[in-house]
């Protein structure tokens, strides 16, 4: 037999599909559309590759509640760049803007089918499990695919001398044990009195520490260190989250081989340090938290238009961290001093670029907190 073309394989177990998925029971053209035909070219004609892409419409039908609020979650909308990029001046609807963000963030957009049955286009996509779906997806073909860089590598232990989270390394918890359903769908954006979330740190904190460790967060364990520091005064990660990465100074280059744009840093290094809260809230009461260097400055997107950012300094370079390298014991944990009388640990001036003196004056710490 001559060897088979590649649209001759077949990328489906036609069986297997059919008696154990419940969209085996839908023909390939309920989902793709396509003209049907004996031929390749002919069955491929006006074939819906990505059918969850946009609206969702294939997926809506089943699935209207989830569908319908994730089209407004910040996975589908990337509503979270645009906050964060406007909160510094920047104009959506400038040419070089459009441009830069089509180039550069659009790329990361994903849709129900790129957690539910394929890898994410942007990091290369592919079937998960022969066109099964799957209600949890795999955090190693989905979510640190795209959220590798820092997430990933901080949870999964791979910085060298870090170790893993202690969810991971002894729980062996995934992203979805946190981060369930309704926060990834969004489902809070289909309520009326709710406007979709415009940033990943905007309302209500989720999720939270204190669903699972409600007495450590009250102080009613025998740890004495939570009685002392309360929620209004310590995010929990600045007790429990170790070493993690900054990055310094993101421009653009064009590659050598495709002449394409592309985004790099001028330096990435390992750190932790504390520094005010810049989200203070009734969410986020507390006053210290650990700060990561973001890697931008005001010719970030030099390449795509002068002065894109003409409010740079509204907006720190040092910014509210969520570290995914939670432990128990931490240099942190370990004595009082450690913090207080150790300047080594929190976000001094001395410790932030010059240029970034004045956007960054609302988290620097002045004084820090008097030997115990």
């Amino acid at each position: 037999m001559a060897p088979l073309e590649p649209w001759e394989k077949a990328l489906v177990n036609v069986i297997e599909f059919a008696q154990t998925d419940n969209h085996g029971e839908l023909t390939c053209k309920d989902c793709h559309d396509g003209s049907g035909g004996s031929t390749k070219e002919e069955a491929h004609t006006d074939m819906v590759s990505r059918p969850s892409e946009g609206e969702a419409k294939i997926c809506k039908t089943c699935h209207e509640e989830e569908a319908k609020a994730a089209a407004n979650s910040l996975h589908v909308t990337q509503e979270g760049y645009w906050t964060t990029l406007e909160g510094r001046g920047a104009d959506r609807n400038h040419a070089g803007m459009e441009e830069m963000f089509g180039n550069h963030c659009s790329s990361c957009h994903t849709s129900c089918g790129d957690c539910h049955v394929a890898q994410p286009k942007s990091v290369g996509g592919g079937l998960l499990d022969g066109h099964l779906f799957t209600d949890n997806p795999p955090m190693t073909r989905t979510c640190t695919a795209c959220h590798g860089s820092r997430v990933g590598n901080e949870y999964m232990g791979k910085n060298e001398g870090v170790l893993a989270d202690l969810h991971f390394r002894q729980g062996r918890m995934t992203c979805i044990d946190c981060h369930e359903g309704n926060e990834m769908h969004g489902i809070n954006s289909i309520d009326a009195e709710t406007a979709p979330s415009n940033h990943r740190y905007a309302g209500t904190e989720g999720p939270q520490c204190e669903t699972c460790h409600e007495t450590a967060v009250a102080g009613d364990d025998e740890v004495t260190m939570h009685l002392v520091h309360d929620a209004n005064t310590l995010s929990c990660q600045v007790c429990h989250a170790t070493t993690y990465v900054n990055c310094d100074s993101c421009h653009v280059a064009l590659s050598a081989t495709s002449g394409n744009p592309f985004f790099t840093t001028d330096e990435t290094y390992f750190d932790f340090l504390i520094g005010k809260n810049p989200l203070q809230s009734e969410e986020r009461p507390y006053q210290y938290v650990p700060l990561r260097h973001v890697p931008v400055d005001p010719q970030s997107f030099a390449f795509y238009g002068a002065n894109l950012l003409p409010d740079f300094n509204a907006q720190p370079t040092w910014r509210y961290a969520t570290p995914h390298n939670i432990q128990i014991e931490t240099p942190q944990t370990m004595d009082c001093n450690h913090c207080h009388g150790n300047e080594a640990v929190f976000l001094t001036a001395d410790k932030v670029n010059p240029e970034e003196l004045f956007a960054n004056q609302n988290v620097i710490i002045e004084e820090v907190p008097r030997e115990r």
